[in-house]
C-alpha cells in the first residue's frame, strides 16, 4: 500500500549563517569588534580546531568564525548534506566546501523541495543552539548588539524572503531574563512564536528552572503571553553526557536524548507549566521513545506524595497532565517512538529533517516518513508531520497564494 505523506513541516533545521551576517546586521559601532569569517591554516587534531601559530604553507585551510576570543570553524558533522559517510569525518568544512543550501535562501527552498519539506523552523549555528557563544562573550553591550542582529536577519532576511517557508526561531540574551522578556515580545510583535532555550540552563552557569526566586519568570511570563513557543534544542546546555573519558564519540551520539529526559523531568516537577498556563515546549532533535517513560515515573513518584520529594506547590494534578497541548516531542528517526505514540498523545509528536546535520534524513525524509508511519492512519500522519506544528508555532495552513 502506498502511503501518502502530505507536505512536511520541519519543526528543526539548521542555518549555517552567511558570512557577512553581523557585518551587514549590526550597528556599525559594532561591526569591527563582530563575528566574522576568516580564511586561515590549521593543524588537524582533536577539538577545538584552532588557527595555526605556525607559519607553514603545507598546512590545511578553512574557514574560521573569529569573534573575541572565540576560533570557530564549521565541523562537518553540522554541514554534511550531500556528504557520503565516508567523508562525514571529524574535522572542519568550508563555505567552498558545503552544500549552498546550508547558508544560501534560493539554494535552502531547493533542497527543501527535494526532500518534501514545504516549511522549516531552523536553528543557529556560531551561536550554537540557544545562544551561547553570547553568553560567554565578555563585552553584554555588543553580545545583546549581536543577538538583535541575528533575529532582525533571521525574520527580515532569512524567514521574511521565504514566501512564509523558513518558520523564525530568535535568540534571547541568556544572562538576564528581564532582557530576554524584552527581546520575546520585540520579535512576537513582528510574528515569531519560537525561542531558543537550553535544555540546562544550569550547566551554563544561569538559575536553573527550579530557582525559588524566579529568576526566569520574566522570560517565561513574556512567552506564555504571547503565545512563544520555548524550543529546547539537544546539545543547549554546552555538555554531552558520556560513561568514561576514552569512550568513543558513538557513545555520546546514542546518549543525546538523555539530556532531554533531565530537561523534561525538570520542567515536570518544577511546576512552571502550572504557574504559566499559557507556555508551550519543544523538545526539539530529541527523540520521543523515552517521554512515555519519564510522563510515568514522574507521576508515580507525585503520586505517593513523599514530602521530600521537591514538587512546586502549584502541581495540584499530575505532572504529565499539564502535558496536553503544551509540551511537544520532535522526532526525525525513531521507530520505537513511532509505535508509542499512544502513551506519547498523538496531538503531541512533531516531525524534522534535521538539515544539514550529519543526522539529517535529507534528501528522503519523505520516505523515511513513509515507512516508518505505515501503520498509522492518515489523519495520524498529517498531525505528526504537519498538523501539530501548525497548532504548536500558530502558523497558517497553507503558505501565502496557495
Amino acid at each position: 500500500m502506498t502511503i501518502e505523506i502530505p507536505p512536511i513541516i520541519s519543526v528543526d533545521d539548521h542555518v549555517v549563517e552567511p558570512r557577512d551576517l553581523w557585518q551587514r546586521w549590526l550597528p556599525a559601532r559594532h561591526r569591527s569588534a563582530g563575528p566574522k569569517v576568516v580564511r586561515a591554516h590549521y593543524e588537524p587534531g582533536p577539538w577545538p580546531v584552532r588557527i595555526s601559530d605556525r607559519i607553514d604553507a603545507e598546512l590545511p585551510m578553512t574557514d574560521f568564525w573569529i569573534y573575541e576570543d572565540v576560533q570557530l570553524p564549521v565541523m562537518v558533522g553540522m554541514a554534511s548534506a550531500g556528504l557520503r559517510p565516508d567523508q562525514i569525518v571529524h574535522g572542519p568544512i568550508s563555505y567552498d566546501e558545503m552544500r549552498p543550501g546550508c547558508w544560501s535562501l534560493p539554494l535552502r527552498l531547493a533542497d527543501m523541495d527535494v526532500n518534501g519539506v514545504e516549511r522549516a523552523l531552523c536553528f543557529p549555528t556560531f551561536p550554537r543552539f540557544c545562544g551561547q557563544t553570547f553568553l560567554e562573550a565578555r563585552d553584554r553591550q555588543l553580545a545583546l548588539a549581536c543577538v538583535e542582529a541575528y533575529n532582525n536577519w533571521m525574520v527580515d532576511e532569512w524567514c521574511g524572503d521565504s514566501g512564509g517557508r523558513l518558520i523564525p526561531l530568535c535568540l534571547i540574551p541568556l544572562w538576564d531574563a528581564g532582557l530576554a522578556a524584552r527581546e520575546v515580545r520585540r520579535n512576537a510583535s513582528r510574528g515569531v512564536r519560537a525561542v531558543a532555550f537550553s535544555e540546562l540552563p544550569s550547566a551554563l552557569g544561569l538559575a536553573s528552572v527550579h530557582d525559588g526566586a524566579g529568576w526566569w519568570d520574566p522570560f517565561f511570563s513574556a512567552c506564555a503571553e504571547t503565545g512563544t513557543v520555548i524550543c529546547i534544542h539537544v546539545g543547549s546546555s554546552s555538555q554531552t553526557l558520556t560513561t568514561s573519558p576514552d569512550a568513543p564519540m558513538a557513545v555520546r551520539l546514542a546518549l543525546l536524548s538523555v539530556n532531554s529526559q533531565l530537561a523534561m523531568t525538570d520542567w515536570l516537577v518544577a511546576g512552571i507549566l502550572a504557574r504559566f498556563p499559557g507556555l508551550k515546549l519543544a523538545f526539539s532533535e530529541s527523540q520521543i521513545g523515552w517521554m512515555p517513560y519519564v510522563f510515568e515515573r514522574v507521576d508515580t513518584i507525585w503520586r505517593k506524595g513523599n514530602a521530600q520529594s521537591g514538587f512546586h506547590p502549584a502541581l495540584v494534578d499530575p505532572p504529565s497532565s499539564y502535558v496536553a497541548g503544551r509540551v511537544y516531542g520532535c522526532f526525525f528517526e525513531d521507530d520505537f517512538g513511532l509505535r508509542s505514540y499512544d502513551s506519547i498523545g498523538i496531538d503531541q509528536i512533531t516531525f524534522e529533517s534535521d538539515y544539514p546535520h550529519q543526522d539529517s534524513t535529507w534528501p528522503n525524509t519523505r520516505g523515511y516518513a513513509a515507512r516508518a508511519m505505515a501503520h498509522l492512519t492518515p489523519e495520524q500522519i498529517y498531525k505528526m508531520v504537519r498538523g501539530n506544528a501548525i497548532t504548536m508555532l500558530d502558523l497558517p495552513m497553507h503558505l501565502p497564494g496557495a
